[in-house]
């Protein structure tokens, strides 16, 4: 890996410098924070449009606003090298994760939960059925 100094812009020089593999990987990634996190609110407005699917819309509002500033604190610190700015990227990355992580297992409880109610009425349904065309 680079030196993470190589990462910042050098204004100081006069001569032009071609930039590093290092700094187009880190601009990329920045620019894919900002569309996973413009996603990420597109997709929780959409899903808040239905009162049970904003229990899941809202927090992933949330976490793509927690995305779209951790790229800002990225850029921030790739001109200014401010640690801070860094550490502010990765503590609001961290949130993301964090959210995320939660929401992904809510929604595979939800999931696990729809699943067995719909065996369960199926089978209820199956048996009543049975009843009333078995004659008597």
């Amino acid at each position: 890996m680079e030196n993470i100094d190589d990462l910042n812009l050098d204004t100081s020089s006069t001569g032009y410098n071609p930039p590093s593999i290092f700094q187009i990987q880190f601009e990329q990634m920045t620019n894919d924070m900002r569309f996973i996190g413009m996603f990420a609110i597109i997709y929780g407005a959409f899903t808040c449009l239905t009162i049970i699917g904003a229990l899941i819309g809202v927090p992933i509002i949330f976490v793509g606003l927690r995305m779209r500033e951790a790229a800002d604190q990225f850029s921030i610190f790739r001109l200014t090298n401010n640690a801070a700015s860094m550490r502010a990227g990765f503590e609001l990355q961290g949130k993301f994760f964090r959210i995320l992580k939660i929401l992904i297992i809510v929604q595979i409880v939800l999931i696990v939960l729809m699943i067995i109610f719909f065996i369960f009425f199926i089978t209820y349904f199956m048996s009543s059925l049975m009843q009333y065309s078995v004659p008597s």
